[in-house]
Parts: structure tokens; sequence; C-alpha cells
């Protein structure tokens, strides 16, 4: 660090502070905007061929500072006359529910036991097939083949065909 430096920050840093307060609405922020500055500064000091005009000089890096933070801002609010009213979400009427679900379970109690079983485990007990195989006692490839079976005869049950 140059001492030129560290004796001219300790030295005008109440009155920089104080311009940096002016830019901002926030005493945290006019000290982060003030350290951003000195920064600058520090980075340009061997640049700087008159150092009598240093106050200049930060408050023009404070100024230029502040304006990019500005036009960096991200605007996430809009004003407008009338508040936006979200689009309505449709509620599923709780009888239609309920026969829908009435109708799943005839159509899974029609199933063979073992392809029943395999649909249980994995859409309503939502275990993997992996897990489904292992609580069956068969392979992977036999949970894979017949769920698929299954799900096929489901797809062909009259009584689900409205549903779709």
């Amino acid at each position: 660090m140059y001492p030129s430096f560290a004796s001219y920050v300790r030295a005008r840093q109440p009155v920089l502070l104080r311009t940096a307060r002016s830019l901002t609405s926030n005493p945290s922020d006019a000290e982060d905007l003030l350290q951003t500055a000195l920064t600058k500064t520090y980075v340009a000091w061997e640049r700087i061929e008159d150092h009598r005009a240093l106050d200049g000089y930060v408050r023009r890096a404070l100024l230029n500072t502040r304006t990019s933070q500005w036009r960096k801002r991200k605007v996430d609010e809009f004003a407008c006359d009338e508040l936006p009213e979200p689009e309505p979400v449709p509620v599923a009427d709780p009888a239609e529910q309920q026969v829908l679900q009435d109708a799943m379970w005839r159509a899974i109690m029609k199933l063979p036991d073992r392809q029943r079983a395999m649909v249980v485990l994995r859409y309503y007990e939502d275990l993997s097939e992996a897990q489904t195989a292992e609580v069956l006692g068969v392979s992977i490839g036999t949970v894979k083949s017949a769920v698929s079976r299954a799900l096929g005869k489901l797809r062909e049950d009259p009584e689900l065909t409205p549903v779709r």
C-alpha cells in the first residue's frame, strides 16, 4: 500500500463519506460506495499526476460508481393504474374426482394379481422399479414388462375411455 494513499484516506475519509451519503439513502450503501471509489483511486494512484486534486478524483469515482449501480439496478416492479388479477385456476369438482378415482380402482381390480401389485407399488406407493422388484422378489425387467402390459390394459379399459 502506498503510504501517501493511507494518509490521504485517514485524513479525508469523513468528508468523502459525507459525499457518499448524499448519493445514497442508506449509510451502509454509502460506506460500500466509498470503499469502491477508494479502491478505484488506489488502482489509479500512480497515474494521478496532481495529488492536490484527489478529492475531485474520488468524488468523480463516487458519482460514476453510483451512476453505474443505478443503471445496472434491475427493476422488478412497475407502477400501473390497476393491479393485475391472477387468472383463476379451475377448481376440479370433488365429485368428478371421486368418480375418476372409483373408475380407476375398478379398472385396477380387473388386472391380474401380479400386475395389480406392481401398478399399486409403482404408482400409488411411489416405489421405484428396483424397489418394486425387491419387494416382490422379481427382476427389474419383470417389473418393467408387467407394468407396461398393465398400463396397456388400463388404456383399453372402456370405463376409463371417457376420462381421456
